[in-house]
């Protein structure tokens, strides 16, 4: 929506640019942006080209790609999710799918809740949220549970405090998900007006590393560390887990919802999640 940044990722002049846009609407016979200065603003005309074109373009990188790996487009699978559910959630269950669909080649990305699915090169996603996307189906796999941990250098394991008594502590912070310590303290019932502060991390990789060496307590989803609450690196002095506003939903755009990968992912997933849902090991998930 800038001609100047434009013209710099594609190495032209901004004039040219211009140029380009004008050539291109005059040959459209179609007005693709309202101009308010140097603000550039889609038409509604523009808009729907867009989306349309970067598809489009999305499904003519994939074909060129396939080509090369020699592989057909629709026999993989482009799953979408958060660097550390695919990172901790994911690893200790998927050899079961992979053992049991080895032909379905599978390529891990970045998706985020803001993901469009009318366009997305996505196949199937597993994204945090309330369950409504457009444009796409989404089943629910499990609540969000959220609980304050600490290592057992910071506080003894087996030791339960007070959940007021976080405050004495030094916090860790999420730095993508700024206000997850008041939505602890709301989930979980408690009244606090003291300051909330600490070092702060981007993902929950870092921030769940930090918590084991002992650099403060921090809110995780209890799903993702489910290994280190096992083996005593980490434990919950403040009590148990609290449901937050949010689950975890397995998302797909409409126009693959036939599509037979996205459907046997689907279901594996929707299997795993009920198991772990049941609190079993996980050396007992089977398909």
């Amino acid at each position: 929506m800038n001609f100047t940044r434009a013209a710099d990722d594609l190495g032209l002049t901004q004039s040219g640019i211009s140029k380009q846009i004008r050539n291109l609407e005059d040959f459209l016979g179609a007005t693709l942006f309202h101009r308010s200065g140097t603000r550039l603003v889609l038409t509604d005309v523009g808009a729907t080209y867009y989306r349309d074109l970067a598809y489009t373009l999305d499904r003519l990188e994939e074909i060129s790609i396939d080509a090369v790996r020699g592989r057909s487009v629709d026999s993989s699978l482009m799953v979408g999710t958060h660097p550390t559910f695919a990172s901790r959630w994911l690893p200790q269950r998927l050899s079961t799918f992979i053992s049991a669909f080895p032909d379905i080649p599978l390529e891990f990305t970045l998706a985020t809740p803001a993901t469009d699915f009318e366009t997305t090169r996505l196949d199937i996603t597993v994204l945090r949220g309330a369950g409504t996307w457009l444009h796409a189906r989404a089943i629910e796999l499990f609540p969000e549970k959220l609980a304050v941990v600490a290592a057992p250098g910071l506080i003894p394991l087996g030791k339960k405090l007070d959940p007021l008594d976080f405050a004495n502590f030094p916090m860790i912070q999420n730095a993508g998900r700024p206000s997850l310590w008041l939505n602890w303290l709301r989930f979980a019932g408690l009244s606090y007006s003291g300051r909330i502060q600490g070092i702060r991390f981007g993902h929950y990789e870092t921030i769940i590393n930090a918590a084991v060496n002992g650099l403060g307590i921090a809110v995780v989803p209890t799903f993702y560390i489910e290994q280190e609450l096992a083996n005593g690196q980490l434990h919950m002095p403040f009590g148990e887990a609290t449901h937050s506003d949010d689950s975890y939903y397995v998302v797909y755009p409409e126009r693959k919802a036939n599509n037979p990968s996205v459907v046997l992912f689907r279901d594996w997933l929707i299997r795993q999640s009920r198991r772990y849902g049941d609190n079993r090991t996980i050396s007992q998930d089977r398909l």
